[in-house]
């Protein structure tokens, strides 16, 4: 079958899209794109619902001119290793939410099964609000994360304090993003959460350690201790200490290699 040419055509962030056919309009989205384009759904309103809730499927409507046609259904398959991920993430003390443009049926569902409660669960997210949400999340006093791949998630990527876009999405998202996971899977960001916690603990031992040799040595070797104890520093030996210093700095960081992430 041949494919006809579309002319007009409109991506419509967070709705759907648009297009001219042998002069004729369709429009493929969402049930606030039929609503805002005066498509009537109530005869396929129930069952849409019974896939999203039943499936966890997004159901996206087609228009022409105005006139339902039908919809089409997809069904993204969740990784096995996403709930994984996510009860990592959480065992870690981070809280967990899912923040998706579908209908509330569709995320409730994907929701339940990978452990959201619903307060959790925010559905028919515009980008817009997903910013909106990280906006409000740091003004609490909360440090966020945001992971996406979509062109959607874009501004609250760059809003989050720290961004986190999957290599397998949308050029955009990883322009946006601060932190790209190569291989898109989530358990990158659980691994990345142990790896930084990890650096930043061997960090403050690491000034911990320069401070006990630095704390020590200068009063020494600036003669404080000689009055009273007779001690003393010489210059060779405040070299050596100096050295040794930085070697158990390094030998410190070199720890880090042996992280279980």
């Amino acid at each position: 079958m041949a494919i006809r040419s579309v002319s007009g055509f409109d991506a419509i962030s967070g709705l759907g899209i648009e297009g001219d056919i042998d002069g004729a309009r369709y429009a493929l989205g969402n049930e606030d794109l039929m609503i805002a384009r005066g498509v009537e759904i109530a005869d396929v309103r129930e069952a849409a619902e019974a896939l999203r809730t039943r499936e966890g499927a997004t159901v996206m409507f087609l228009a022409k001119q105005g006139e339902l046609l039908g919809y089409v259904v997809v069904a993204d398959p969740i990784k096995a290793s996403a709930k994984d991920a996510l009860d990592g993430l959480r065992q870690a003390g981070v809280r967990v939410i899912m923040a998706t443009g579908d209908a509330p049926g569709t995320a409730a569902a994907v929701g339940a099964s990978l452990g959201f409660l619903p307060a959790d669960i925010r559905a028919n997210v515009k980008p817009e609000d997903k910013a909106a949400l990280v906006t409000a999340l740091k003004a609490e006093g909360r440090r966020v994360a945001m992971a996406g791949d979509g062109v959607n998630d874009a501004p609250a990527l760059a809003t989050a304090d720290v961004g986190i876009a999957m290599g397998t999405g949308a050029d955009v998202a990883m322009e946006s993003a601060g932190i790209t996971l190569v291989k898109g899977d989530l358990t990158g960001v659980a691994r990345a959460l142990r790896l930084s916690r990890a650096t930043m603990r061997n960090i403050r031992q690491n000034l911990a350690l320069s401070f006990v040799y630095n704390i020590a040595g200068v009063p020494i070797a600036a003669g404080v201790l000689y009055p009273a104890f007779g001690w003393t520093l010489s210059p060779a030996l405040a070299s050596a200490a100096m050295a040794l210093s930085s070697v158990s700095v390094i030998l410190n960081a070199l720890r880090l290699g042996r992280v279980q992430l």
